[in-house]
């Protein structure tokens, strides 16, 4: 287990006041797997968490793993017993598309908002997000989109929402919702030579949009969890 605590209280105060009543949304994304985006993601989660009176979502957008799930069921001791399944959305929006259309044995297709379920981290009033891969049919894809409304109702419903993304060598998702994040966080592991692949993505994040709030130095080498790999493609 690696502890960021110090780390990621530095970051949530550098990320300075958010606008009062209205929830911030904040992306951390890596420019190469194997950085820690994920770690930083979940530890900035339990950072704002402990806040008191704090409401924070984590919203996992590797959504075929959903490996935040995974290593907050891994480590309960740490991060406190998952609740039951609720939904993800407060207002049917959801930041995802699962195409094509297949319906049901009941003759009705499955609506989008119904593929992402959210459960409760502990006693504290945080949530990670969960797809629900075994619900999809043969031939069906996922797809993040670029819209607004899932962010903006989530936003009257928490004080933070942090989201995961994958890396941008292994998905564009970063870039397909740049527009509707608030500030974006780069992570680097901190004794990666290459800074031609933080540059790149930073530009590119710009380009789309993003306000890139600064970058993340992560001192700890991240190796992934015998029971993450198998979830991982």
């Amino acid at each position: 287990m690696v502890d960021l605590s110090a780390e990621t209280a530095e970051l949530w105060a550098s990320l300075g006041k958010p606008t009062p009543g209205r929830g911030r949304v904040v992306q951390l994304v890596g420019a190469r797997r194997g950085v820690g985006t994920s770690t930083v993601a979940r530890e900035l989660a339990l950072t704002a968490a402990r806040r008191p009176g704090a409401s924070v979502w984590l919203v996992d957008l590797d959504v075929l793993a959903s490996p935040q799930y995974a290593a907050l069921q891994a480590d309960p001791e740490r991060y406190g017993v998952l609740g039951p399944p609720s939904a993800a959305t407060p207002d049917g929006s959801m930041f995802l598309t699962v195409q094509p259309p297949v319906a049901g044995t009941d003759g009705r297709v499955m609506a989008d908002a119904n593929f992402v379920v959210a459960h409760q981290v502990g006693d504290a009033r945080w949530w990670v997000t969960r797809f629900l891969r075994d619900q999809m049919h043969g031939g069906q894809g996922v797809h993040i989109l670029p819209r607004h409304d899932y962010w903006d109702g989530l936003r009257k419903h928490a004080d933070l929402i942090i989201v995961d993304c994958p890396s941008i060598d292994r998905s564009q998702a970063a870039l397909t919702v740049a527009p509707s994040m608030d500030q974006t966080v780069l992570v680097v592991a901190a004794d990666d030579p290459d800074v031609r692949g933080p540059a790149v993505l930073r530009d590119s994040l710009s380009a789309a949009g993003a306000d890139v709030a600064g970058i993340f130095f992560n001192r700890a080498t991240v190796e992934t969890p015998d029971f993450l790999k198998a979830l991982l493609p």
